[in-house]
Order: structure tokens, then C-alpha cells, then sequence
């Protein structure tokens, strides 16, 4: 079958957690890489041609996934004004057809709904869609029974579209309400049994904490969330991880059995750090990459980046939040969500299902904080990644064969620095070079010289 056949990735077949637990895969065996956008307010801030407008430039970029809720709040309304519920009621959807002597204008909202399904899949893209923010659980509006009601109906109606996967909860703990997540999870698998789901958690959580047992999560999700180093607060300094993204992956890759993790909402480019207060300053895309690159070579099956005009869908006629400065159409340039297109390239050139993380190749100290040197490899080729750029060693002989072909790549550019041949013997020393924007942060690569 041609390339041009397999435009949309679901004609490989369904989309599924890959033998051995780690990565996902279609049903033909093709690797999937897990590279997400979040556009959390799509669904009632944009008309369906400004949808079609940012799912063309995400798909353009190398994204095919993209993070969105259904129900943000239960008075949250299409452009068009058509509200989810009947009267707020979650066990009552709102179907009717537009009728202007009802003050019902344009399709319903889950006919818009629909309509944004459709242009994702036209473009080849899968949502990731939330079913109902956690928020409206944990402020005590809704029954166990009620949530369990609508997520089966939502799955039903969504049930044979080949582009959806599951984020049960939404920037929740799992407990208090670990009853209404269990059932509401569980009325998805029944509904829609060929979606995968998993769960978004609070901020510095993961979801493998409450449910990594439960017959319906697929997948881990990590939000490592938004706080710098210093920024603790009301933590528990004992467990704190902080940004390091490669902490929660690494926990998350410990777990048995086996399941594929992913942050599903690190530190958002743009975002003021720690969230709220833009006096601490501001995340950038080399803050974006460093999250990625962690949590991918620590062993994550994917990533998602977010960047702030973006993740809030911002336009002119909403009141911004979170200190952003620009809106979505400016924010879908900013420098970050073409970075990111170069990590899975390098991965999928590789036989991706083989890789595992290997932080016993590291010869000394692997860094503290931004220092942190993260590797990963497969059979025959290995992947180190430092943001600082200091030189480090690495042991010999894990890789097979004599000698080792070495390579730099930048990670904003993509370029590669051929660095010659090396003996594959003794401690083996590398100092990265300088990228091409004078970015510190570069991937070594190493492959097995065949003779």
C-alpha cells in the first residue's frame, strides 16, 4: 500500500498499548509517537473554520494529537450560544436542532462537536478530549450517578470514530471522588471498548497513584504542572519533583504491569512560572524542550506541549488568562511546537519499540536540576541529552560491534554534526558543540558502525 494511503494513521488499524506495555502502536505494528498540542477551549471559542485553521498548522507541524475538554463548565456555550445541557442538567444533553422561535440558534453543541471531530479527522488528527472538567465534581454539583449516566451516553454517541481517546477527570485528584472517576471510566470502556483512556490529574500528580490497576486505564498521564524549583508552597517537600519530568516517568516506568505514561501537561510555553503570577517570569520553548526530552528518553511513549494563548484559545472577545500577551493565532507560531517536530522524527528513525532508558551507561554524577543528563537506547544505538551542555562520559560496550558512529543533533533545527568514528572501548567522553541559535541543549547520537 503507497505512503499515500496511510494518510490518515488509523488506517493502520486501531490505535493500541504495544506489546511489552511501553509505547502504543496501530494494529499493522506501526509505532505511534505521542505528540499532543492542548487547545483545552476549542470547542467554544472558535468558529469550525478557525478550528480547521489551527488543526492545518498543528498537523503541518508534526502534532496528531490534540488535548481538548468537552464540557468546560456546564454553562459553557458554543459561539453560536448552545449550551451542552438542558437546564444544566448533565443527564438531560441538549440535541435540539436550531429553532429560532425556542432562541435555539445554529447546531446544537454537540452537533458542533461533532463538526470539530469530523475536521480533526479530515486533517488526520486524534482529540483527546476530556468528557467533563474535574472542577464541576469536586465543586459538589454532580452525583456519581449522574457523571456515570453521561459518559455512556457521550461514548455511545462518539462510538465508532476512529480519532478519539479518552482523558477521564481533568486537573483533579482521584480522591475524594475515586467512585465517580472509577464508574465514569468504566462507562466509557463499556461504551466506546476501542478508545483508549486514561485519566488527567491535579498539578504534580499521577494518575497511576489511583488507578493504574483499574481494568479501563490504558495509559498513565503525569501533569507535572507548572512551578519552578523554588516554588514548593503547599507541597510536601519529601516528594517533591518539581519540573523534572524525567521523575514522574521514571516512577511511572517502575509500575507493574507495564503500561505507556505521558506528561499531558507540563510546563506551557509562554505560562507565567508557577502559573498565576507573571512576576516570576515566564516558561520559553527551551524550557519545552527540556521537559520533552526528559520525559521521552526516561522512557514516556509521547509528550504534550501547550503553550498559554493556546491551551486558553485566546481571542479578543475573552478576557485573558494567566498573563498571556498574545492570541491563539499568534501563539500557534511561538517557537516551541517546531522544536518538538524534530524529537519524533529522531525516535521513529529508529526501531522505536526496542528503546529502553539506561541511566546505568552514565559515568559519574548524571546532574542536578537542569543539569540532568537523560539516556536512552536500543540494540544497536543510544541517545544522550543534556541542556546545560557540560561534558560527560559514558561506558563503553553497552552497543555492540568496535565502533560507534557519533552525531550531534540540534533540537531546534533538527541539523545533524557528524563528529566521526570512535572506538567502542574505555570511558567514552563527549562535550556538546554549540547549536546553530547558541542553544546548549544538544542530542548525542550514537549508532553501531557496521562493518
Amino acid at each position: 500500500m503507497s505512503t499515500a494511503a496511510f494518510e490518515k494513521p488509523w488506517q493502520r488499524g486501531r490505535l493500541q498499548v504495544a506489546d511489552g506495555g511501553r509505547f502504543f502502536e496501530h494494529e499493522d505494528g506501526t509505532p505511534f509517537f505521542w505528540q499532543a498540542d492542548t487547545a483545552w477551549l476549542v470547542l467554544s471559542r472558535l468558529t469550525l473554520a478557525e478550528v480547521g485553521e489551527y488543526l492545518a498548522d498543528r498537523k503541518a507541524k508534526g502534532f496528531n494529537v490534540v488535548q481538548v475538554m468537552v464540557v468546560h463548565s456546564l454553562q459553557t456555550a458554543t459561539l453560536a450560544g448552545r449550551l451542552p445541557f438542558v437546564k444544566g442538567d448533565l443527564t438531560e444533553p441538549d440535541e435540539r436542532p436550531a429553532d429560532e422561535a425556542q432562541g435555539l440558534v445554529g447546531p446544537s453543541f454537540w452537533e458542533h462537536l461533532d463538526d470539530v471531530l469530523d475536521l480533526a479527522e479530515q486533517a488526520g488528527l486524534y482529540l483527546a478530549l476530556v468528557p467533563i472538567w474535574g472542577s464541576n465534581v469536586t465543586d459538589g454539583e454532580l452525583s456519581a450517578d449522574d457523571v456515570e449516566a453521561y459518559a455512556s451516553w457521550l461514548g455511545r454517541r462518539t462510538r465508532g470514530r476512529p480519532n478519539i481517546v479518552w482523558l477521564n477527570g481533568g486537573d483533579v485528584h482521584g480522591t475524594p471522588h475515586i467512585e465517580t472517576w472509577q464508574r465514569a471510566g468504566a462507562a466509557l470502556r463499556r461504551a466506546n471498548p476501542s478508545a483508549l483512556i486514561t485519566f488527567h490529574p491535579f498539578g504534580r500528580r499521577q494518575s497511576a497513584t489511583w488507578f493504574h490497576d483499574a481494568p479501563w486505564l490504558d495509559f498513565n498521564m503525569i501533569q507535572s504542572g507548572h512551578r519552578d524549583y523554588e516554588q514548593v508552597w503547599d507541597d510536601d517537600p519529601s516528594t517533591w519533583k518539581g519540573p523534572d519530568t524525567w521523575r514522574y516517568v521514571e516512577q511511572d516506568y517502575q509500575r507493574w504491569p507495564a503500561k505507556p505514561t505521558i506528561d499531558g501537561e507540563p510546563c506551557y510555553e509562554d505560562l507565567p512560572r508557577g502559573l498565576h503570577d507573571p512576576v516570576h517570569g515566564y516558561w520559553g520553548h527551551d524550557d519545552s524542550r527540556r521537559f520533552a526530552y526528559w520525559a521521552v528518553l526516561a522512557g514516556a511513549a509521547g509528550h504534550t506541549y501547550g503553550q498559554n494563548a493556546v491551551i486558553q484559545v485566546h481571542t479578543p472577545e475573552h478576557r485573558p488568562a494567566y498573563g498571556t500577551t498574545m492570541t491563539w493565532r499568534e501563539g500557534i507560531a511561538a517557537p516551541g511546537s517546531n522544536d518538538l517536530q524534530h524529537l519524533q522524527r529522531l525516535l521513529l528513525s529508529y526501531d522505536y519499540l526496542d528503546r529502553i532508558p539506561d541511566q546505568t551507561v552514565v559515568v559519574g554524577d548524571p546532574g542536578f536540576r537542569t543539569d540532568r543528563l537523560v539516556v536512552s537506547r536500543g540494540r544497536d544505538y543510544l541517545f544522550a541529552y543534556r541542556f546545560t551542555g557540560r561534558p560527560f562520559e559514558l561506558r563503553s560496550g553497552v552497543l555492540p560491534g568496535e565502533r560507534l558512529r557519533v552525531r550531534w543533533m540540534d533540537p531546534i533545527t533538527g541539523a545533524f554534526t557528524a563528529d566521526g568514528e570512535i572506538q567502542n572501548h574505555g570511558t567514552l567522553a563527549f562535550t556538546p558543540p554549540v547549536g546553530e541559535r547558541g542553544n546548549t541543549d544538544m542530542v548525542l547520537v550514537l549508532d553501531v558502525v557496521r562493518s
